[in-house]
C-alpha cells in the first residue's frame, strides 16, 4: 500500500502527503514528504467525509459521494472512498492539478481497493 501512496505523491503536481484511512477517522497507512501529523489530518477529514455522507444520502437523497474536494488558502484535500469504509487521502499545495489528483487518485484508489 505504500508503494502506491509514494508513488501518487510523485504522480501529482504539489502533492506532500497521500493515506488511506477508516471512516472512524484511523490513519491505515500514509506517505508525507513534509513533516505533518498525518493521523490528525485523516482523523479531521473522516469527520467532514461522514459529514457530507450523510447530507447526500439522507438529506439530499443525492447518493453517496464519489469524491470531495476541500480547498483552503494552504492546504487543500482530495479525498476519495475506497468501498464503504475507508477513504484515500491526497493533501496538495497551493500549485496542485486538481485534474491530476483526481485522475490519479481514483486510480490509486481502485489499486488499494484490491489490497483491502
Amino acid at each position: 500500500m505504500l508503494d502506491h501512496l509514494t508513488q501518487l505523491i510523485r504522480d501529482v503536481d504539489g502533492a506532500w502527503a497521500a493515506a488511506i484511512a477508516g471512516l472512524d477517522g484511523l490513519l491505515i497507512e500514509g506517505h508525507a514528504t513534509l513533516d505533518a501529523d498525518l493521523s490528525l489530518l485523516v482523523a479531521e477529514h473522516a469527520g467532514l467525509y461522514r459529514a457530507a455522507h450523510t447530507v447526500y444520502t439522507d438529506t439530499l437523497q443525492g447518493g453517496a459521494p464519489r469524491e470531495l474536494y476541500l480547498r483552503g488558502e494552504r492546504l487543500s484535500v482530495y479525498l476519495h472512498p475506497i468501498k464503504t469504509e475507508y477513504f484515500l487521502l491526497l493533501a496538495v499545495d497551493a500549485r496542485s492539478n486538481l485534474g491530476q489528483a483526481r485522475l490519479y487518485g481514483r486510480d490509486a484508489a481502485r489499486k488499494l481497493e484490491a489490497t483491502l
